[in-house]
């Protein structure tokens, strides 16, 4: 059974990867949109319902435009956007920081997610029957920073205030818009967890981390939830990790 078409960013790998497979299991079509074309046709090769794979540049408008174009061409219509697309930068004092690090990230974390729910936006209002959801990737940084992580932090604390900004725009087109921030999900990016990562208090530690499924089984849940059924935030995080504590 068709339950829907989702469009995933970032899905070649991590965090995206996991929820295409497990929404594509769910009887999800699934649109996995990334930059490097070869892992998205690996993805979509073990996806289980029909699934496209896009190459995209989530911080060029024009890719952005035709990413959801092919989306519409290829399935008819958009249900789900999970703006999952992210980088960060080296831990360096934000007074070592190159400019243009600043800027990719920026252009990649928060111009990419505002481009895309504005392409989600635009096709979910005209689309027959009209409607959808978007869920943004906020990170557990959208609560509290690591050191030395001004431009993630920094954009991912701006993503709490694009869903908050988009689920009340949302309301009176059928839109709905919430936000899953994850700790420490398995993936190559949080591989530096099992040699040690900087800590608060100077030191530098280990930290545990958690089964990506975990997370792609909570936007799953997220995003098939009945359209007046909305998860403003949801925290999906390895239970020992030292996101409550203090440095």
């Amino acid at each position: 059974m068709n339950k829907g078409v989702a469009v995933i960013t970032g899905g070649g790998t991590g965090i995206g990867k996991a929820s295409a497979l497990e929404l594509s299991a769910a009887g999800w079509q699934t649109v996995v949109c990334g930059r490097r074309r070869k892992l998205l046709d690996e993805v979509v090769g073990q996806c289980t319902a029909d699934a496209l794979a896009v190459t995209a540049d989530v911080s060029d408008p024009s890719d952005v435009d035709a990413l959801f174009a092919a989306a519409v061409e290829q399935f008819g219509r958009v249900d789900l956007l999970f703006n999952n697309a992210g980088m960060g930068t080296r831990p360096v004092p934000v007074d070592e920081l190159p400019v243009d690090d600043w800027l990719a990230t920026v252009g990649v974390n928060l111009t990419g997610s505002w481009l895309c729910a504005r392409a989600a936006f635009a096709q979910m209002k005209r689309q027959d029957p009209s409607g959808g959801r978007i869920i943004n990737n906020g990170s557990v940084s959208a609560q509290t920073p690591r050191p030395n992580s001004s431009p993630y932090t920094a954009t991912k604390h701006a993503i709490t205030g694009l869903t908050k900004a988009l689920s009340l725009e949302g309301r009176d087109h059928g839109i709905t818009v919430g936000q899953i921030d994850v700790g420490n999900a398995e993936s190559p990016l949080t591989s530096a967890m099992a040699t040690g990562v900087p800590q608060a208090d100077g030191t530098v530690r280990t930290e545990p981390v958690m089964d990506v499924s975990h997370v792609a089984k909570a936007v799953l849940y997220m995003a098939e939830l009945p359209p007046d059924t909305n998860v403003l935030t949801m925290t999906v995080m390895a239970n020992g990790m030292p996101l409550v504590g203090r440095g």
